[in-house]
């Protein structure tokens, strides 16, 4: 499809503006929108958090008055139609009496895909789709797969040499990567309701699971530790810091309540998980909770188990410029057997980018005869 160049142009600028409500609009979409008049942008607006205006209401309200005739609104996801927490976009586009609407991606939900686009058109609305449509969608990663699989989005990281290693084999790993790219993961961080790593991670990192850009950010940290090993003193900072009403301990322990009595002192959250279950039960709690998406960082025991039941959906793969060529440095990855490179995961819909000197491949994980 043929795209006017002033769409796409128009439509990176609606993606800038979506990106503003980067990571607190769970469990709703990023969005952003503007109108454009005469050839230039008059009103701009975004989705900034649950509860609040869409991005088409934002926009409308922005211009603080009816749009000229020949108005086009330019939005990063097809407009709701249905009624929610708030009313329904295509009733306020209609209302506004714009008659040319520009979309990115469209909506996921199955129960709602172009439905929008339909009922614009319906009455009378010029409605041209598919602009940028992959960046749009790239935008939302969380969202769509929680709006169709109802299940929360699971993203595994790893930061790895050229020969996909993420440690000396004495466990030498700070740091892999550059400054650039480290920032990035932080930029992740920010963007996912949740964090995770294991007891190993723990036990030889004590990371601090927040998000520190602008400003510092915690999540809602998960710990994996089937034994409460990493109950111990000194306390790793996760159960002791400001924010550590934010960590939730996931184990199958029930023979360690000295141990469960800390954590609870402290004010951390325990999930106790049946031992043959461990993985589907989480997701199942995370789903009760409405934890949308869950970013695991590490370390490689945890990513093996998970890779083991498929339990990955996507992967963000840094690599720096450096190998070690040392068979016992620690793997990036394990916990599958392939005898056929068909056999093995793949990514799909990949992104590329560059930060410093350090490479980022990230996209979804297909696991054959799935």
């Amino acid at each position: 499809m043929n795209i006017d160049p002033a769409h796409s142009t128009y439509m990176r600028r609606a993606l800038a503006l979506a990106r503003r409500g980067w990571g607190k609009t769970h469990p709703n979409p990023m969005v952003g929108a503007l109108i454009v008049e005469e050839g230039k942008i008059v009103a701009e607006g975004w989705h900034e958090k649950a509860g609040e205006a869409h991005a088409e209401v934002a926009a409308l309200k922005a211009l603080g008055r009816d749009p000229k005739p020949g108005a086009t609104l330019y939005v990063t996801l097809e407009p709701c139609c249905t009624e929610g927490k708030t009313p329904p976009c295509t009733e306020a586009i209609l209302r506004a009496g714009i008659l040319k609407v520009v979309v990115g991606a469209t909506d996921p939900n199955p129960a709602h895909a172009s439905r929008g686009l339909y009922l614009l058109r319906e009455r009378g609305v010029e409605v041209i789709s598919g602009v940028l449509e992959k960046d749009c969608e790239d935008l939302n990663l969380i969202f769509n797969h929680w709006i169709v699989k109802k299940r929360p989005f699971v993203a595994a990281k790893i930061a790895s040499t050229l020969d996909g290693r993420t440690a000396t084999r004495d466990g030498n790993s700070k740091w892999i990567t550059g400054e650039e790219a480290r920032r990035d993961v932080h930029r992740w961080r920010r963007y996912f309701p949740a964090i995770a790593v294991g007891s190993n991670t723990l036990s030889t990192d004590n990371p601090a699971l927040t998000s520190r850009l602008e400003e510092t950010w915690c999540p809602v940290r998960f710990i994996f530790d089937r034994t409460l090993r990493t109950v111990r003193e000194p306390l790793p900072q996760i159960y002791s810091d400001e924010w550590r009403s934010n960590t939730i301990v996931v184990t199958d322990s029930t023979d360690a309540p000295r141990r469960l009595k800390v954590l609870e002192d402290q004010g951390v959250t325990v999930w106790s998980m049946r031992a043959e279950r461990f993985f589907e039960t989480f997701l199942e709690k995370c789903t009760q909770a409405q934890i949308t998406g869950v970013y695991v960082e590490g370390g490689s025991s945890l990513l093996g188990l998970l890779l083991e039941e498929h339990r990955i959906d996507y992967l963000f793969s840094y690599r720096a410029p450096v190998f070690l060529a040392d068979p016992q440095a620690l793997p990036a990855l394990q916990g599958l057997v392939s005898t056929t490179l068909d056999a093995a995961p793949r990514l799909n819909n990949i992104r590329h980018a560059l930060y410093g000197d350090d490479q980022l491949m990230r996209g979804h994980i297909v696991y054959p005869n799935v």
